[in-house]
């Protein structure tokens, strides 16, 4: 299968099975969005949306974040992972935005990744969902599934290269939904450990299912024999 096709078909079925897809993160607007994907990283967002809510409460605006310490600030999210550095991230974040942004999240990559916490993939998370831009962030998930799958090749061997291979091939429109389409198949069925390729509906679209089906009937010939 040419890798046109394969795009084409891959977008096809998502659109036709998960018409809508979309962050399982909570929040309320930019500010919060940019608090929760801060802590989502190397951690589930069910832990994260356990935690952020007492941690809005307590510092709604990003001058009441910047006022704070990460002593007080790792109270509130010690059950993530990497409290203590994520509390300093948050609270100089948060003093970025003030001094420098006139207290708003900004909506630039560049501006983005200037903030403490905030890398190359966050940025992107935030200038999708926040901002709908076409913005494709490429986290684990992302990584493993457009692998899989077979819509980047074995040379794309960085988050950024599979992130140019993907915005290469989906259509500007589709690259926020997209973004999402691929955290979520990873998520709950491409997962890394054990994927549930019997429930997928990819299956005859995706390099990985269609190899492991090749070498599993020859296992089985062979062993009939």
């Amino acid at each position: 299968m040419r890798i046109k096709e394969r795009y084409e078909k891959v977008i096809a079925w998502f659109q036709q099975n998960v018409p809508t897809a979309e962050t399982e993160l909570h929040y309320e607007n930019p500010f919060e969005l940019l608090i929760a994907v801060i802590l989502s990283a190397q951690c589930t967002d069910k832990r994260v949306n356990m935690i952020t809510p007492a941690l809005y409460q307590a510092f709604p605006t990003p001058e009441a974040l910047a006022a704070s310490t990460p002593e007080t600030v790792f109270e509130y999210i010690r059950s993530v992972s990497y409290p203590n550095n994520k509390s300093k991230h948050l609270v100089g974040m948060a003093q970025m935005l003030v001094n420098d942004f006139n207290s708003q999240v900004p909506d630039k990559l560049d501006d983005l990744i200037k903030l403490p916490g905030v890398g190359r993939k966050t940025a992107n998370v935030i200038q999708s969902v926040a901002f709908n831009k076409a913005a494709m962030a490429v986290d684990t998930h992302v990584f493993r599934v457009s692998h899989r799958i077979g819509l980047v090749s074995s040379k794309c061997t960085t988050p950024f290269s599979v992130e140019k291979e993907l915005v290469k091939h989906i259509p500007e429109n589709l690259i926020s939904i997209a973004h999402h389409w691929l955290i979520l198949h990873g998520r709950y069925i491409c997962q890394s450990r054990s994927p549930q390729c019997t429930k997928c509906g990819l299956q005859m679209m995706c390099k990985h299912f269609c190899s492991t089906y090749k070498v599993s009937e020859k296992a089985s010939k062979a062993k009939n024999k």
